[in-house]
């Protein structure tokens, strides 16, 4: 549903869609559809959303916005995310209310991932 004046869409730079697409089914189970050889889209992964071809990446230390997936299990998403090919570009650190990771993907674009569990 759409919600008026509310967060709908995102878009991603992205330089390898193909090792984008398999990074994103394989750790996080997303389905794409594709638009044209230079864009693919994604829904249902709790805001909608695409990559489009670019030699750029979304990284927050650039100043480009941080989306951050939820996770029950940290240690276990932080596991998959390895051996799925992304890099840990913030180790695992506490913040007020849980802990979190940030990762890059196999186009460097920069994601966080937290949880509300005090382990």
């Amino acid at each position: 549903m759409n919600d008026h004046e509310k967060l709908n869409y995102v878009e991603f730079p992205c330089a390898d869609l193909g090792a984008t697409r398999l990074f994103f089914e394989t750790v996080f189970g997303w389905k794409f559809e594709d638009f044209g050889p230079e864009y693919m889209a994604f829904s249902n992964q709790g805001l909608d959303g695409g990559f489009f071809k670019s030699d750029l990446c979304a990284r927050a230390g650039t100043g480009s916005a941080l989306l951050i997936f939820y996770s029950a299990d940290l240690e276990s998403t932080l596991e998959k995310i390895q051996a799925a090919g992304g890099s840990i570009v913030r180790e695992t650190f506490p913040f007020p209310g849980g802990r979190r990771f940030h990762f890059s993907g196999p186009s460097g674009n920069e994601f966080g991932v937290w949880s509300d569990d005090s382990e």
